[in-house]
């Protein structure tokens, strides 16, 4: 049955569908979000590969996804025509090879130095590649599934609750279940977990493709060709900017995201990290789980007794928690004040809460996670509203040029996500490299140390800074965004009359 193109700037989406949607998102998030937090330190403490090397895989695999994969699969996608829309069958169609190739990119076959290296390259580009089919397209149909501009700011709201719960899982407790399942083998670990992860995952992409449905036809008839979207995008100045943008981001929490677990293991004091676990009750929370755990004849699941990685979960756990918050106040703020000022006002508080961290000792435990906390409740105002924009990124084009190409414009996030995590995820393991960081997780020099100290705050705000500068220059605010949304839910009204 085809979409009504007048339901779609109308119709209310179902609790169910905007759940459904959501779901793909963490099913996608339980591989990115381990990607962001550990694949550096998996190439390096697990895998055992050179710092430099590992560099090089991220960075070189991350912009031929973002640079080759990610275009041609924008293209495609806006010219797919099946009866299950444009969209949702890449979901389908990509949902079993994400989970495998997830598995296999995080396990640690013995191939020899150089074997090991051919392995990870390879394994690494197809996931690149499949995530870009499967992800460009997943993050195309948020704009096609209503036209309603408070719709779609709900819709990204459920959708990045379900991205925290994946970040959740992989942030605070992804590390002790490799612990837990491999018994202390982080090598065995990391296969048992992302086993369980490729299983979830596929699950998860089989319901959103059976509960969505796309509503949104653009109103022109014909297909416009490729080198007529291209000069589309060249000129749409918003899309630009917007690019731009989600690179910076990206580049920030692939390296602040990369950098945090060396921060706990190698600059962080550990006998204050155990005291501060004693001095909050952790400890005595954990007691209590392991004894409970116990008692049920659950013993090889207790959780591990390691301080580090113990605050690591916690301070991971307090920055998702006030995400989650700030994300709840996303679409009220958004609604009043339009995504553009919102965005910017929230990110710009958020990166004064990442310089701050330059100025902490090591043993300065509580001011770490105030400072956490603080950030996570900033950033997690913006976090729905990036994809929002993109979305009316999208709508200010159809408006412009009278052509709608969904995908192709969504390619600026991917391509962005991409480039932003090659680069990041790169210069984890570069900067690392750069202070003579060695390789297996022992101590580590002074050098090292006072590195993984200035990455984690003031190279991470960088970023963010310049992104937020950007902003002055995207002119899609709460006015134009009304007008968008008015005339074209006119233009599609007028297309289906005369249909």
């Amino acid at each position: 049955m085809t979409p009504s193109t007048h339901a779609s700037a109308t119709d209310v989406l179902s609790v169910r569908e905007k759940l459904g949607y959501s779901l793909g998102d963490l099913a996608a998030n339980l591989i990115f979000q381990t990607l962001v937090t550990y694949l550096a330190f998996f190439y390096t403490d697990v895998y055992a590969l050179p710092a430099a090397t590992a560099a090089t895989i991220i960075f070189v695999v991350g912009l031929l996804g973002a640079f080759v994969f990610t275009p041609i699969i924008g293209i495609l996608a806006d010219r797919t025509r099946t009866r299950w829309g444009k969209f949702r069958p890449w979901i389908l169609w990509t949902a079993v090879p994400f989970g495998v190739l997830s598995l296999l990119a995080f396990s640690t076959p013995d191939f020899g130095d150089r074997g090991k290296v051919i392995y990870a390259m390879t394994t690494y580009t197809l996931l690149v590649l499949v995530y870009g089919a499967n992800n460009l397209p997943y993050s195309a149909l948020s704009g096609v599934l209503t036209g309603n501009m408070a719709q779609r700011n709900s819709l990204s709201s459920y959708r990045f609750v379900a991205v925290m719960v994946a970040q959740f899982v992989i942030q605070v407790l992804l590390l002790p279940m490799v612990l837990i399942l491999g018994d202390g083998d982080r090598v065995r670990g990391f296969e048992q977990v992302m086993t369980i992860f490729a299983v979830v995952g596929t699950v998860f992409f089989l319901i959103t493709f059976l509960t969505t449905r796309e509503r949104i036809l653009p109103a022109q008839t014909r297909t416009s060709g490729v080198m007529q979207d291209l000069t589309d995008l060249s000129r749409n100045r918003p899309w630009l900017i917007m690019l731009a943008l989600t690179i910076l981001v990206f580049v920030t929490l692939a390296l602040r995201g990369g950098m945090t677990i060396y921060y706990f293991q190698y600059y962080l004091d550990g006998a204050a990290l155990a005291a501060f676990l004693q001095n909050t009750g952790f400890n005595g929370f954990v007691d209590g789980l392991n004894a409970t755990l116990t008692g049920m004849g659950l013993a090889g699941f207790q959780w591990p007794q390691d301080a580090p990685t113990s605050a690591f979960s916690l301070f991971n756990a307090g920055g998702i928690i006030f995400m989650i918050l700030g994300i709840g106040l996303s679409r009220p703020l958004a609604d009043r004040f339009g995504k553009r000022d919102v965005f910017g006002g929230a990110l710009f508080v958020s990166t004064l809460f990442i310089l701050a961290f330059y100025l902490y000792t090591p043993d300065a435990i509580w001011l770490v996670f105030g400072s956490q906390i603080l950030h996570g409740f900033f950033y997690g105002i913006s976090i729905p509203l990036l994809w929002a924009m993109i979305a009316d990124v999208a709508d200010y084009s159809e408006w412009k040029n009278h052509r709608r190409a969904t995908a192709i414009i969504f390619s600026a996030m991917l391509c962005g996500l991409k480039v932003g995590l090659s680069i990041g995820g790169a210069l984890v393991a570069a900067i690392l490299a750069r202070y003579g960081y060695e390789t297996g997780g022992g101590a580590q020099a002074a050098p090292v140390v006072d590195g993984i100290r200035l990455t984690f705050s003031v190279y991470c705000s960088i970023p963010f800074l310049l992104a937020v500068g950007l902003l002055f220059f995207y002119r899609i605010d709460k006015t134009l965004e009304s007008r968008l949304e008015r005339e074209l839910a006119d233009r599609r009204i007028q297309a289906e009359v005369g249909a």
